[in-house]
């Protein structure tokens, strides 16, 4: 299978499952929220906020350095396997006594405490199962990985549905992040041993410090960019409420949620970018301009019709009371833009070996942005960290273009023609949208995708090469 093949089937597949996550997803945020209003809903963003961030000190970039050496070398996997799962199991121990330090530092409700405690343990157990699942996106099976990630949305989903008819408590919706990632630890475990092969436990302890060294950066740059991602979140519960928490989150939720696409593109074409990197310099700029290209053409009108509909939506999903999410949700759409266009040079940053300049942006962003919600939270609120959200990733994008440029990639002139084109389709439909603004929802959506589509291939925002690539992916070319 060629390498155009490969990409587009791991691409295909790990889309029709973030599809049905999307779905999934989609459906637990509406139960969950409106079941548990704005401040449950708070508490349960809390934790899910601060696990996050405490648990990266239990990869400490591990699963990335994984997926990179193995791709290169598929004979270190059962290495990696053997050494990562017992570094894993000490680094997790850790990020529990942390979490624990910190909640009880806050002073958190009993309640509050427990909900993170036990979201932590599930990240733990997550932690864990991304051992085998790197090594298996490593080889470019993604099709499992796509079904590990719908069989947790499935557990969830579930979840939620009982956890709502039978009125369960807010520790049940904790728990059910537990139960879900046992069960695909579990899966996963099983593929790994079905698929691949039973590791033999070969522990090396000369391996273990080079390891750690090469990863830590990988592991700095995921807990800088998770901190700038969720301290809003851990800020405005101390300095604010859980209702400003819930607030905040109910529309940071659906930005979250669409951030899949990025992470499809991500998941196939980081191992692809890592082999380019020691095999071929012409294609691996080619697959990067065609990935900037696609993430700039999905981004920017996806920004202007949320925007636009962002009232519909937040009445659609949640109810009256997060009706204050609308304005944080037009606001916050606009780091969407910057993440995607983030994706493509992060990936190629990440697959060169110059993860440590990537490091040095995201800890610089880091600091801007705890700073600004510190000053700013306490006047502004959950619309400080909208603003202080986008400024970030803007900050992100301006720094990684900056520094990727010196490497003899980045925004070229054909970049600029095209990031015209796109503005000008994105407009011409953004006036449809407001014509249309009193349609059904979904038609509107329709209706407007139908018309950037038409307008950007009209103006040649798509070419004959991009159309080919298409064609191939489908298997038509």
């Amino acid at each position: 299978m060629n390498t155009a093949r490969t990409i587009a089937k791991n691409s295909i597949v790990l889309l029709i499952s973030q599809i049905i996550t999307f779905a999934f997803s989609f459906i637990i945020t509406i139960f969950t929220a409106r079941y548990l209003g704005t401040e449950g809903y708070g508490i349960l963003s809390l934790a899910t906020a601060l696990t996050g961030i405490v648990g990266i000190i239990a990869d400490v970039g591990l699963g990335t350095l994984t997926i990179r050496d193995v791709s290169r070398d598929k004979s270190m996997a059962n290495k990696y396997i053997s050494n990562t799962i017992f570094m894993k199991i000490l680094l997790s121990v850790l990020a529990f006594f942390v979490i624990i330090l910190i909640t009880n530092g806050v002073s958190y409700s009993p309640v509050v405490k427990n909900v993170i405690y036990i979201v932590m343990l599930s990240v733990v157990v997550g932690n864990i199962a991304t051992i085998f699942m790197s090594v298996i996106q490593a080889n470019e099976k993604m099709e499992y990985i796509s079904l590990n990630t719908m069989l947790n949305s499935a557990v969830l989903l579930v979840g939620t549905l009982i956890g709502v008819y039978y009125q369960l408590d807010i520790l049940f919706f904790a728990s059910i992040y537990l139960i879900a990632n046992m069960i695909n630890f579990i899966y996963i475990v099983i593929v790994y041993f079905w698929k691949f092969s039973i590791p033999k436990i070969q522990v090396d302890l000369s391996f273990w410090s080079p390891t750690l060294k090469q990863a830590l950066p990988f592991g700095l740059t995921g807990t800088f960019a998770t901190i700038y991602v969720w301290a809003d979140t851990f800020l405005l519960s101390v300095m604010q409420d859980n209702t400003a928490v819930g607030t905040y989150n109910a529309a940071y939720k659906l930005i979250t949620v669409l951030l899949f696409i990025p992470n499809v593109f991500n998941a196939s074409l980081f191992p692809v970018f890592s082999k380019f990197f020691v095999s071929s310099e012409n294609s691996l700029q080619l697959a990067f301009e065609k990935y900037f290209k696609f993430m700039l053409l999905i981004s920017f009108p996806l920004g202007v019709g949320t925007t636009l509909l962002s009232n519909k939506i937040i009445l659609l999903i949640f109810d009256s009371q997060f009706a204050a999410s609308t304005v944080v949700l037009q606001i916050l759409i606009w780091s969407t833009i910057f993440i995607f266009l983030n994706s493509p040079f992060t990936q190629l940053l990440q697959s060169t070996n110059k993860q440590i300049i990537l490091t040095k942006i995201t800890s610089i962003c880091m600091v801007i942005n705890i700073v600004l919600n510190l000053i700013l939270i306490p006047k502004y609120s959950y619309l400080a960290s909208s603003v202080v959200t986008v400024i970030t990733e803007f900050l992100v994008f301006t720094l990684v273009l900056f520094t990727i440029r010196k490497s003899g990639y980045g925004f070229s002139k054909l970049n600029l023609e095209i990031t015209i084109k796109v503005v000008i389709a994105s407009t011409i439909m953004g006036v449809a949208v407001l014509l249309l603004y009193n349609l059904w929802l979904p038609l509107i959506v329709l209706l407007a995708i139908a018309i950037y589509l038409a307008v950007i291939y009209l103006i040649g925002g798509i070419d004959s090469d991009d159309i080919s690539l298409i064609k191939q992916i489908m298997g038509r070319g």
